[in-house]
């Protein structure tokens, strides 16, 4: 890289670092490029992104943002997952960990807090955004359901009662 393309790619990560909502730091020694590319697949599809950044272009990127506390982590072989959601990219990091052992989670950064292994999993066995607004929309619905079936059920017991009578009546 050149000077230049070194340059704009540290402002690029310094961006991401800055305006993501979480950061998952892994190694990934080993991975073929099969691999590679399955792991961003996956986490494309869940929102996020995945890069490969020299350290020390990492390392300058993570100055003077919220996440700077991770810089330890970047040594060896390092990718960087990240997504605006805060479950999306450690779900699928930990998720394609579990398949391949070659990918190794270091830990990770949501916003001041940095997340060690154990943090990460963590915030990948949480619901993802749109899970949550999902399981929010049913409560919110269930009580009016319930209390639509409390309404009609005075009614249809009655119905039932007339209903008995008459048949009754029409047998005798």
């Amino acid at each position: 890289m050149e000077r230049a393309q070194k340059r704009e790619f540290v402002n690029s990560l310094h961006g991401v670092f800055s305006n993501t909502g979480v950061i998952v730091v892994a190694h990934y020694s080993g991975l073929t490029v099969a691999d590679m590319t399955k792991l961003r697949r996956l986490v494309r599809e869940a929102g996020g992104q995945v890069k490969v950044a020299k350290n020390r272009l990492a390392k300058i990127a993570l100055q003077g943002t919220s996440a700077e506390g991770i810089s330890d982590l970047f040594s060896g072989p390092t990718v960087i997952v990240f997504s605006d959601d805060p479950v999306s990219a450690p779900k699928s990091a930990v998720n394609f960990a579990k398949e391949n052992d070659k990918l190794v989670i270091l830990g990770g950064a949501m916003g001041e807090t940095v997340l060690d292994p154990d943090g990460v999993k963590s915030l990948a066995s949480l619901p993802s955004l749109d899970e949550l607004r999902g399981q929010l929309a049913g409560l919110l619905q269930a009580p009016a359901g319930k209390i639509a079936r409390l309404l009609m059920e005075p009614g249809g017991q009655i119905a039932r009662i007339l209903s008995a009578y008459s048949e009754r009546d029409k047998a005798a």
